[in-house]
């Protein structure tokens, strides 16, 4: 037998499933890398549309990749996960050639300084994807919003908590099977005041799928979530989940722009009840949306994940 016959052998690729998530998260046990992509929920919740996500699983190591029809430009793998070994600019040229891939998409920032640098250049074209920078946060600061420079959003909590929790308008619960559909009905709510259905292939109507699939997975994902109902109606709701040994992600954060100083509320509850466990949270990226930018800006996040597209040479 030829002992390099593996390294010549096809990978086969297939499409990722709910029913899939068992079988791909314990090669996320010790993710390594910082990107909120890197999560078995939310390579899952985003497979949408014309936006597929297929995976491999090649001598024991992850293999996950992205296309969109119509747009041979954006098929790519992500970085491969192996709960054995690690990637070096070389092993990442190959087992791309050797999956029929000329780029990844997400390699972190964070990561790509622990190659070589001469070695990633000579193999890589590096090129910068600034709308999927993460944020991220320390968890102490989004629960106890010290100092000036979070003094704006106590402001609105403190106007919230006096038209609202004052008067005993407002419960803070935890998502439970039974409060899905309702959850889905005020995000169906929350999409007509933002648009999300006027182009199925904008990142909002993706954004949507990902939050429906999530909240009818919550338990297989391992998702933890909280709803704020004001006046016994769900008027907020906020899911995170584990990014890694340190980080929590904030995959979704919805709530009635309507109401004044709710953002801010839900956001510190769900650093209080989600999030106390870990030193950082990951509000991921802002999606180029001027907005978002502004939002997650506003909360001071104490570093940027970059996001790299890898083009082989």
């Amino acid at each position: 037998m030829d002992p390099d016959a593996d390294d010549h052998k096809v990978m086969k690729f297939k499409p990722v499933s709910v029913s899939d998530y068992d079988i791909i998260k314990p090669f996320f046990s010790d993710n390594p890398y910082g990107l909120s992509v890197y999560s078995p929920a939310s390579i899952i919740a985003w497979s949408y549309g014309t936006f597929k996500v297929d995976f491999t699983i090649d001598n024991g190591e992850l293999f996950i990749a992205g296309q969109k029809e119509g747009h041979p430009e954006y098929r790519h793998l992500i970085l491969p996960l192996s709960r054995e070994t690690s990637f070096t600019p070389s092993r990442l040229h190959d087992v791309a050639r050797r999956a029929g891939f000329d780029r990844y998409w997400y390699a972190p920032g964070d990561y790509l300084e622990t190659l070589d640098p001469a070695e990633l250049d000579s193999l890589f074209i590096k090129e910068e994807q600034p709308e999927f920078q993460d944020y991220v946060y320390l968890t102490d600061d989004l629960i106890h919003l010290p100092g000036n420079r979070f003094s704006k959003k106590r402001n609105l909590i403190h106007q919230f908590s006096r038209e609202y929790l004052r008067k005993d308008r407002v419960i803070v619960e935890e998502i439970d099977p039974t409060d899905v559909e309702e959850c889905l009905q005020f995000l169906e709510i929350w999409c007509d005041q933002h648009d999300c259905d006027i182009d199925q292939e904008s990142n909002l109507a993706c954004e949507k799928h990902a939050v429906i699939t999530t909240l009818k997975n919550m338990a297989r994902f391992e998702s933890n979530g909280i709803q704020v109902r004001v006046d016994g109606k769900i008027f907020a709701f906020g899911i995170g989940s584990r990014l890694n040994r340190t980080t929590a992600t904030l995959n979704f954060e919805k709530a009635d722009t309507g109401i004044k100083g709710l953002y801010q509320f839900l956001d510190n509850e769900c650093a209080r009840r989600l999030f106390s466990g870990f030193r950082y949270v990951n509000k991921e990226s802002d999606m180029n949306i001027p907005n978002l930018a502004e939002s997650k800006q506003s909360y001071n996040p104490i570093l940027r994940i970059k996001s790299y597209i890898l083009t082989l040479r």
